[in-house]
């Protein structure tokens, strides 16, 4: 299931989504065209997010090729910029269950 298939669901609960990568622009605009992707996509400028989240993989080192690369995941956040929830899955192959974000953010936000 893909997140542009669950984006009218997190918006119910009052939720919305912006993807984050720190690929170059250009890499991010084909995606978004390859993928008919339906929200926006940020740029983490010297991976300052990757970092500040938590989410650097560790595999990589200084100095490796991939240093820096984040675990694929999920942050939720507030409009106040607190962290209320992350999903991060080890590895770069594996994906948070989208149905089970969903259920675990309208927990989260329900109880606000």
């Amino acid at each position: 299931m893909k997140l542009n298939d669950l984006k009218a669901q997190f918006e119910a609960v009052g939720v919305g989504i912006v993807g984050m990568t720190y690929d170059k622009p250009e890499i991010i605009k084909a995606f978004d065209e390859k993928w008919d992707i339906e929200f926006p996509v940020l740029k983490d400028v010297d991976r300052q997010h990757v970092e500040a989240w938590g989410v650097r993989n560790q595999e990589y080192g200084p100095g490796t090729f991939a240093y820096g690369v984040p675990y694929p995941g999920v942050v939720l956040i507030s409009p106040e910029g607190e962290i209320l929830a992350k999903w991060a899955e080890e590895g770069y192959r594996s994906r948070a269950d989208w149905s089970e974000v969903l259920e675990q953010v309208t927990a989260v936000v329900g109880g606000r």
